[in-house]
C-alpha cells in the first residue's frame, strides 16, 4: 500500500490529486487503483477536474446543508466535518487500463478537507489483474 501526505491550508478545501495516483500506475496494464483516506473529517470523491468552480459549490453546498453550529451533541467543535465527510465517503475506485486511469474526458480525484489545516494522509492500494 502506498501512503502519501498532504497538508491542507484552510477550514474547508479541495485538493486534486489525480496526478499523484497516477504516477503509480504507469506500468500496470489492467487493475484498478482504490484511494482511501483514514480521516473522519476528510473524504475523497470524483467529479470535474476542468472548472474548479465546481468543488468550490460543492463545498459551499455542503457547508450550507450542514453548517457549523454548537447545537450538536459532538464537543469537538467539527461534527459538520463529520458529517460533510460522511456524506463524500472514504474511498474511491478508479479502473486502470495501459498504465492511465480510466476517467472521464474531465474528471478528476479531489482530497476533501472539512476540518482543516490539517497534516492529513491517503492510502492508494494498486489491485492487478
Amino acid at each position: 500500500m502506498i501512503v502519501e501526505h498532504i497538508q491542507t491550508s484552510v477550514k474547508k478545501e479541495a485538493t486534486e490529486i489525480t496526478s499523484i495516483v497516477a504516477k503509480y500506475v504507469k506500468d500496470i496494464k489492467s487493475g484498478v487503483a482504490i484511494v482511501y483516506v483514514p480521516h473522519t473529517t476528510a473524504g475523497i470523491t470524483i467529479n470535474e477536474a476542468f472548472d474548479p468552480s465546481v468543488v468550490e459549490d460543492m463545498l459551499n453546498e455542503l457547508t450550507r446543508l450542514i453548517p457549523y453550529s454548537s447545537h450538536y451533541k459532538h464537543l469537538e467543535g467539527n461534527a459538520d466535518a463529520h458529517i460533510q465527510a460522511s456524506i463524500i465517503g472514504s474511498s474511491v475506485m478508479i479502473p486502470i487500463e495501459n498504465g492511465e486511469l480510466a476517467l472521464g474526458k474531465w474528471q478528476g480525484i479531489f482530497f476533501m478537507e472539512f476540518d482543516g489545516p490539517r497534516n492529513r494522509k491517503f492510502f492508494i492500494k494498486i489491485v492487478e489483474g
